[in-house]
């Protein structure tokens, strides 16, 4: 495939997509962020973390978070161009994804938004009753840009992957209504309209099966704060989207779905965020090799472009064979997702295959973007480490996203419990028999039954390696299957 590709995340998306149905949106986008939205997402990065006002002159709490006026410009853009509204208008997330590809390359920050008001949205139209669907669904997918945000809160300071153990905010009845009690530690999008929050009933077990998913308002119905900003944090990366500590005091809280099957919820909108973190890795990357790229052909040493000595050139064409496996990798993991959103518990089959997916597409992209950004900074040398040009954001941002909804070592032990519990490697075996050689897959799939029989703390050490060898297999037999 030809270098110059990589300036192009349209381009590059219709690898894997057929894009002719979204193409004059997503060109439009593209054209948007190259005359100006690159412009106002370096002037945001530069400005570091937004500024949070808690009270008025009068000592009343308002807790309002101050952005730069362009900042709301170029995240409404994405809203009134449909990044929530088409999914419920078309039937279909893959408009939504293919925005947040588009939107990634040139600001992975500004997804977060996205992301998690869309996992609001569905997890509002999926179990939120039929008052909570008048009440609330129509703004956050209002078409004029000035809708309703979400939010997805579910860590606390005991941190994320042990949910179970971690979760300490309460919810109880009063009056027949719920109200939370408890802190929220990383809250993304601070600030939301709405936010889908994990909190534990009175009295249930402390452990995942005693979790359920509540909507939560920004605001009470009588007009009053509904929950407290305590601050914003100071985050390496991410500057485009305000993260916060939030308190939660008697505040008024919905329950989606039902107390029993609170886990199920809250990890249906954790996937929506793992896909998306999926496509935003791939996007940075391509961001990062795009800049590589535009570099090297410009500097000079030893009498040449550095572009044109064999063993650079020969890492630009390693990268972006591996990029080009890691797109596929992803958009695998979109098109499942499309098939399964709208199902509900007890899951189908098709579901724990998604699962596998999207557990292997998030472990395998993020590590693929810090890698590749790491070695864009190295591309740009001594500059790559400045901040005053974007090789080293493109570092910080990918550290982001290696943690954001749940570090490697999470989706390692989730990807394997679908594996062990849903047998899903042989639904993906299956699923890939058609595209991969029958020797390395039959080696893989020995690789992997063999590891499934491995006592328990024997299994859990060698995790890693069979995990890694899977998503690896999965990305190279996917991408022999697309037309680069």
């Amino acid at each position: 495939m030809n270098l110059e590709i990589l300036a192009s995340p349209v381009q590059f998306l219709s690898r894997v997509l057929d894009i002719s149905p979204y193409r004059e949106r997503l060109d439009a986008d593209q054209a948007w962020w190259n005359e100006e939205g690159k412009r106002i997402s370096d002037s945001i990065d530069h400005l570091g973390t937004p500024w949070l006002q808690m009270f008025d002159q009068l000592g009343a709490r308002v807790d309002r978070i101050f952005l730069p006026s362009e900042y709301e410009k170029m995240l409404r853009r994405g809203y009134a161009s449909g990044v929530l509204w088409r999914a419920f208008e078309e039937e279909s997330l893959i408009p939504s994804y293919a925005l947040i590809y588009n939107t990634s390359f040139y600001d992975p920050g500004v997804c977060c938004p996205y992301t998690v008001s869309l996992a609001t949205a569905i997890a509002v139209r999926k179990y939120g009753s039929h008052d909570l669907q008048a009440r609330f669904l129509a703004r956050l997918l209002a078409k004029e840009g000035l809708n309703s945000q979400g939010a997805t809160w579910m860590t606390e300071i005991g941190g994320g992957s042990d949910l179970g153990a971690a979760v300490e905010t309460i919810a109880k009845l009063v009056d027949g209504r719920y109200v939370l009690n408890g802190e929220k530690y990383f809250a993304s999008n601070v600030g939301a309209e709405l936010a889908v929050v994990a909190a534990r009933p009175e009295k249930a077990p402390r452990n995942v099966r005693g979790l359920a998913l509540f909507l939560v308002p920004r605001y009470r119905r009588d007009g009053q704060l509904n929950y407290f900003i305590r601050r914003l944090k100071d985050k390496i990366a991410t500057r485009s989207v305000p993260t916060g500590e939030v308190e939660l005091r008697e505040s008024e809280a919905y329950l989606l779905g039902s107390l029993d099957r609170g886990i199920y919820l809250i990890l249906e909108v954790l996937n929506i965020s793992r896909v998306a973190n999926s496509v935003a890795s791939i996007a940075l990357a391509q961001r990062a090799m795009a800049e590589a790229l535009e570099f090297a052909g410009h500097r000079v040493a030893f009498g040449r472009k550095i572009l044109d000595h064999p063993l650079l050139r020969r890492q630009f064409e390693e990268n972006l064979g591996s990029l080009c496996g890691g797109l596929a990798l992803a958009w695998e993991a979109v098109k499942l997702l499309d098939d399964v959103w709208r199902e509900e518990p007890a899951y189908s089959e098709r579901y724990h295959l998604f699962r596998l997916v999207a557990h292997m597409a998030k472990y395998w992209t993020a590590e693929l973007a810090v890698r590749t950004a790491k070695w864009g900074m190295e591309i740009h040398g001594g500059l790559g480490v400045l901040g005053e040009y974007r090789a080293e954001r493109w570092l910080r941002e990918a550290m982001i996203i290696a943690i954001w909804e749940g570090t490697s070592h999470r989706q390692i032990l989730d990807g394997l419990e679908v594996i062990e519990r849903k047998c899903a490697h042989r639904l993906l075996f299956k699923r890939l028999e058609a595209l991969a050689p029958a020797a390395t897959l039959q080696e893989v799939e020995s690789f992997v039954e063999s590891y499934v029989n491995l006592p328990g703390n024997e299994k859990e050490a060698g995790a890693e390696a069979v995990f890694r060898r899977l998503a690896e297999f999965t990305a190279d037999t996917l991408k022999t299957g697309v037309q680069w």
